[in-house]
């Protein structure tokens, strides 16, 4: 009996999680920053080529936002990586890792190379470029047979274009 309270207890806790987590997401879509910017940069940080350009006819496809090819000429940008994207980090030319912010570098006193996901994922991340800061970001596990290979960039794109709308 008591493993089953505790099993109930754990469902309805899952249950509100996931739907505060989506609804905050969707805040964050609509931020005053996204919903008024007209032009994006978009970058491609995965390694894989089709994924990239996937995800990049997906936003085209969306015509949302004019893609420009000079990031100082943009309102946002689209980051698209295999990794989280984490503003500041650095490798130093050293071998050593540190961070950087408002111009000064600061070395981690034990080097942390082991940056990568330990799944595969493509994070697309919108980033104002201005201050740099993570305006959304989301996360999908890098396709397989039945989603395709290749469209993890796509959903994403896919899943902010919709978090917009609504």
């Amino acid at each position: 009996m008591k493993r089953l309270c505790k099993f109930l207890g754990f469902c309805v806790a899952c249950a509100l999680v996931s739907p505060i987590s989506t609804y905050s997401q969707k805040q964050l879509a609509r931020s005053a920053k996204i919903m008024s910017a007209k032009t994006v940069y978009f970058e491609d940080r995965t390694g894989v080529d089709k994924v990239g350009a996937a995800a990049l006819a997906q936003l085209k496809k969306w015509g949302r936002f004019q893609v420009v090819g000079d990031q100082k000429k943009a309102d946002l940008i689209f980051f698209l990586s295999a990794d989280p994207y984490k503003a500041g980090q650095i490798l130093l030319a050293s071998g050593n890792t540190g961070t950087i912010e408002n111009g000064h570098v600061q070395e981690d006193r034990v080097p942390n190379y082991n940056l990568q996901a330990p799944v595969r994922e493509a994070y697309l991340s919108v980033i104002d470029p201005s201050t740099g800061q993570l305006l959304w970001s989301d996360s999908r596990i890098w396709g397989g047979v039945l989603t395709g290979q290749n469209s993890a960039g796509a959903r994403l794109v896919k899943k902010l274009e919709k978090q917009m709308e609504k």
